[in-house]
């Protein structure tokens, strides 16, 4: 694997996971995002790459860990940052978002670039959370309809059109409402992720006010 991408929000409150308000406030959410997003770098931190690329929509912090580089996301719908983030790839790369705590190096690992030429990430909510292409070419994501939930059957279709073999990484859930977190944390009891989310969901816990 030649090129590790997480596309990411800057978890500020009131701009990421607000679905999560309520039952969190806007700055509990944001101190999710940003567990989410620390487990998910240092996942990718942990598995083997050549290079490791941080696409931001907004500006690091100290969860960042060394090791990646930091390109800002392009203007435009997410197809467009999504294709231009490949754009700057050359070689093999897969790219993962930021919404997926529970991944593992084992996980990332297992794309096989010798038996494969894009793999697939699909998640429960109808979208993806992973994509690879070993030849990236920004014209398999740029017009496949993003943040709905024919999502991720588009952009598989849209691989298979291009006559690409494609390997499939395991079904995910993204952290998008209260109920996923639950779930997400439960997945991931080593993370960050599950002990600010057991922190702010137990009636002992110490929570984070906006």
């Amino acid at each position: 694997m030649t090129t590790l991408m997480v596309i990411a929000k800057e978890p500020v409150p009131g701009r990421v996971k607000t679905r999560l308000t309520p039952p969190f406030t806007p700055a509990e959410a944001a101190a999710l995002a940003e567990a989410a997003l620390a487990d998910t770098l240092a996942a990718v931190a942990a598995t083997p790459a050549e290079r490791r690329v941080l696409v931001l929509e907004g500006r690091p912090g100290p969860w960042l860990p060394p090791g990646f580089e930091v390109v800002p996301q392009c203007a435009g719908g997410l197809d467009e940052r999504l294709a231009a983030a490949f754009s700057a790839c050359t070689g093999p790369a897969l790219l993962i978002g930021m919404d997926t705590p529970q991944v593992t190096p084992a996980l990332l690992g297992r794309a096989d670039w010798a038996a494969y030429d894009a793999w697939f990430g699909p998640a429960v909510d109808g979208g993806f959370w992973a994509l690879g292409l070993a030849e990236p070419d920004p014209a398999l994501l740029r017009g496949v309809p993003m943040s709905v939930p024919e999502t991720g059957a588009a952009q598989y279709a849209r691989l298979e059109g291009a006559g690409l073999r494609i390997g499939r990484l395991p079904v995910l859930r993204d952290v998008d409402t209260a109920q996923d977190a639950l779930l997400v944390a439960a997945a991931a009891p080593a993370g960050r992720f599950h002990a600010l989310h057991t922190r702010l969901t137990t009636p002992s816990g110490t929570a984070v006010h906006a």
